[in-house]
């Protein structure tokens, strides 16, 4: 009868605290967004209109490095020309840049 009860007083979680422990999470995403999500986003688009806008005689270089004229665009492929009288059939997702017209002189 000397000690007495000591009850344990119910802590109440705080938004504030909530707010702090998850704080960092949030700004980390938000930095990953645009460091890296959103360039890629935009590269991803340049490259869809890239590829959309294909035409007949544009030059183009492939994802192996093969330099073509295009003779004919399908919707899933494209025909190039490498050399005279010689042409492969290649998607359109390999086709990585366009070269400038007149760039190959040889065709």
């Amino acid at each position: 009868m000397f000690i007495s009860n000591a009850y344990a007083q119910a802590a109440e979680p705080g938004l504030a605290n909530n707010m702090a422990t998850f704080l960092p999470l949030i700004l980390m995403f938000v930095v990953m967004y645009f460091v890296m999500i959103r360039p890629q986003q935009k590269r991803a688009k340049e490259q869809r209109a890239m590829i959309d806008a294909l035409a007949k005689g544009d030059e183009v270089v492939t994802a192996g490095g093969v330099l073509g004229k295009v003779t004919k665009v399908s919707d899933a492929y494209v025909t190039l020309e490498v050399a005279a009288n010689t042409e492969i059939v290649v998607q359109k997702s390999a086709i990585t840049m366009p070269l400038p017209k007149g760039t190959l002189k040889s065709l």
